[in-house]
C-alpha cells in the first residue's frame, strides 16, 4: 500500500478469512488516495497483479515531485547503497538494480525472500513488487526490472537482519528511448 504523496508505504500479508476471501487490517495514517497492489499465484493459473485505489478523505491534487535519490540509506541495523546499470534507466528496458549491504550480522530472508521490492511510479500508475533474481545472501542483492515508462520512481526495498526488517527508499529516474538517424538513444524526460 502506497499513499499518494509517496510517503508511506506498507508490505503486508493477508490472512485467510473464507473460501478465495483474504482479509488485511488497516489504519490509514492520512488523508488522500492509496494504491493498493496485490499478487497472488492461483491455483493452476499463473501469477496475477491486482492494482486498486482508495479515497479516505479528500485527496492531494498532484503527484510528488522526485529527483534521483541514490545516497546511502540506514535501516535499524544496517545501511545500503544503490546502483542501477545503466547508469540511467531507459523505459521498456531491462535495469539491474543493485543493493550493497553493510549489515554486521549478515541477512536474513523475509517472508520467504532475501528482499521485497516495490517500484511505484510518481503518479501511482505503475507499480511493481520484485523479489531479487541474484544475492549472495550477505552483502549484494540484485533486482531485474523493466520500468515500464519515463518518469521517476520511487523504490522501496526491505530486507532483514537479526530479525530486524529495515525499509530503504530510493528516488530513479527513468528516461525515454528516442530512434534517431545513429539508432536508439535515451533521453531524459523532466518531471
Amino acid at each position: 500500500m502506497v499513499s499518494e504523496d509517496l510517503e508511506f508505504f506498507e508490505h503486508g500479508h493477508p490472512t485467510f478469512v473464507a473460501d478465495g476471501v483474504f482479509q488485511y487490517a488497516m489504519t490509514f495514517p492520512k488523508e488522500g488516495i492509496y494504491r493498493v497492489l496485490a499478487d497472488f499465484y492461483p491455483e493452476g493459473a499463473s501469477p496475477q497483479l491486482s492494482a486498486q485505489t482508495v479515497i479516505v478523505g479528500t485527496p492531494m491534487s498532484s503527484a510528488p515531485r522526485l529527483e534521483r535519490d541514490y545516497a546511502e540509506k540506514r535501516g535499524a541495523n544496517m545501511s545500503a547503497s544503490l546502483t542501477t546499470i545503466p547508469a540511467e534507466p531507459v523505459a521498456g528496458n531491462r535495469t539491474q538494480v543493485r543493493l550493497m549491504i553493510d549489515a554486521p550480522h549478515g541477512l536474513q530472508q523475509y517472508l520467504g525472500a532475501w528482499a521485497h521490492m516495490l517500484a511505484a511510479s510518481s503518479d501511482l500508475i505503475d507499480m511493481q513488487h520484485e523479489h531479487p533474481y541474484r544475492t549472495d545472501g550477505d552483502k549484494e542483492i540484485e533486482f531485474q526490472v523493466t520500468f515500464p515508462r519515463p518518469g521517476a520512481y520511487r523504490l522501496w526495498i526491505q530486507v532483514q537482519s537479526d530479525g530486524i526488517v529495515s525499509t530503504m527508499r530510493f528516488d530513479v529516474p527513468v528516461t525515454r528511448q528516442e530512434l534517431g538517424d545513429a539508432g536508439p538513444r535515451a533521453v531524459a524526460r523532466s518531471q
